[in-house]
C-alpha cells in the first residue's frame, strides 16, 4: 500500500487558517405563514451580503393536546372540550461568515 508523502512543518511556522463561523437560528411559531415569511426575509437578506445559508430546514411540528371537562363544576353530563396547539419550528444555518459581519449581528468585539 502506498502512502503519500506529507511535509512535516515545524512548530511555529503553520499556516493561519480563516476561522469559520457558524450561525444557527431557530424560529418557532403557532402561525404557519408568518413564520415561512420571516424565513424567507432572513434568507434573501443573508444572500443579499453573500453568506452561504443552508436552510430553512423544517423541522417536526409538535401537536400539544389539552383535554378537559366543560363543566365548571364536576356535575351533569360528561361533556369534554379538546384543545390543540400546533408548534412549527424551522432551522436557519448560516456558515462561513466573516468576523466583521458577526460582530456586527452580535453587537460586540468578539476579538
Amino acid at each position: 500500500m502506498a502512502y503519500a508523502a506529507m511535509k512535516p512543518t515545524k512548530p511555529g511556522l503553520e499556516e493561519p487558517q480563516e476561522q469559520i463561523h457558524k450561525i444557527r437560528i431557530t424560529l418557532s411559531s403557532k402561525n404557519v405563514k408568518n413564520l415561512e415569511k420571516v424565513c424567507v426575509d432572513l434568507v434573501r437578506g443573508a444572500k443579499d451580503k453573500r453568506l452561504r445559508v443552508k436552510g430553512p430546514v423544517r423541522m417536526p411540528t409538535k401537536v400539544l393536546h389539552i383535554t378537559t371537562r366543560k363543566s365548571p363544576c364536576g356535575e351533569g353530563t360528561n361533556t369534554w372540550d379538546r384543545f390543540e396547539l400546533r408548534v412549527h419550528k424551522r432551522v436557519i444555518d448560516l456558515l462561513r461568515l466573516p468576523l466583521q459581519i458577526l460582530e456586527d449581528a452580535m453587537g460586540q468585539s468578539l476579538s
